[in-house]
């Protein structure tokens, strides 16, 4: 990793109250500390948000996920507007988890572009940018009308299969959709690469029907970029043991981790569910064989570097 510019202009990191720890460890990598803010709920429910400190001609940078529920969103558009009208200099959204990204498209009739929706909701807010790691689809970067870095949390995984020094690794695609992150995963750890043929019969409901690619005797990672209800990651991992694999490790950016995830995860014989903390986990969802990895230090230097000019295409690699 290139050596990181020095701060010289000045910056502001600021936070909701959807994952402050992750907020919180992202400002102790840079050094700072996290700007003061009044978040609070009146009787009705609606949120107030006061800055408690000068931004005027500031470099403003709001670290939010939008995972459910939807005052998330609330509180990151409500933020970026206070930020705007006590005249920052330059807001960035940082979205370490984008909501709503899986409606990114009209699917069934009379249905709405939720993702775009709420891109353009972040541009009306006053966003000069946004930062975010593992949109659900690529494209959704075409959603904003502003630069958008988009980060991948693959770099972290990587590293944390490397330390494990796995042999006969396949990396094992959990549908159609993520080959190409699986065919990724599988060059830089130097494994094979295998697919599963799912079928999805309603939202959260999916069935591995065929393994295309040798998995017996192996160890087998199956990446995505995020897990919901588990039921797809569950039914590969019954499929992968029933050919014959030897230990099956789960990665995925983003624990949503909803309904009968956590026991569907919890019942099945996976070796490892290795997650990223873009989504604050609380206790009851935790669970023996899961592995919750950090991505501040990858966020830090992506500020650092957007702070200063400078490209964070390095980052990518």
């Amino acid at each position: 990793m290139t050596e990181m510019p020095t701060l010289t202009k000045p910056l502001l990191l600021m936070s909701g109250s959807a994952n402050r720890p992750l907020a919180e460890e992202v400002a102790a990598k840079l050094g700072s500390e996290l700007c003061k803010v009044t978040l609070r709920r009146f009787a009705d429910g609606e949120i107030f948000v006061k800055i408690d400190e000068n931004v005027r001609g500031r470099d403003v940078y709001i670290i939010q996920s939008t995972n459910p529920p939807a005052e998330n969103w609330l509180e990151l558009l409500i933020l970026m507007d206070a930020a705007r009208r006590a005249s920052a200099a330059r807001i960035t959204a940082v979205i370490p988890y984008f909501g709503y990204a899986r409606q990114d498209r009209k699917d069934q009739p009379r249905v709405a572009i939720s993702a775009k929706l709420m891109a353009n909701m972040v541009s009306t807010a006053g966003a000069d940018r946004v930062l975010a790691i593992d949109f659900h689809q690529h494209q959704l970067q075409g959603f904003f009308d502003l630069p958008v870095d988009h980060l991948y949390a693959a770099p972290v995984f990587v590293q944390h299969y490397r330390q494990k020094q796995l042999q006969n690794i396949v990396v094992v695609a959990p549908d159609v959709g993520s080959a190409k992150m699986a065919r990724g995963f599988a060059k830089r750890l130097d494994g094979a690469f295998a697919i599963i043929d799912k079928r999805r019969s309603g939202p959260n409901k999916a069935e591995a029907l065929h393994v295309v690619g040798e998995v017996e005797g192996k160890n087998c990672i199956i990446p995505d970029d995020m897990i919901d209800t588990g039921g797809t990651m569950s039914e590969a991992v019954t499929a992968l043991k029933r050919l014959g694999a030897l230990d099956v490790y789960i990665c995925a950016t983003h624990a949503l981790l909803s309904g009968p995830a956590v026991e569907r995860l919890a019942s099945v014989p996976v070796a490892e569910v290795a997650v990223t903390n873009t989504i604050a986990l609380p206790p009851e969802r935790m669970f023996p064989a899961l592995k919750v990895l950090s991505v501040a230090p990858l966020l830090a230097q992506a500020i650092r570097y957007t702070h200063s000019d400078q490209s964070v295409s390095a980052l990518f690699d």
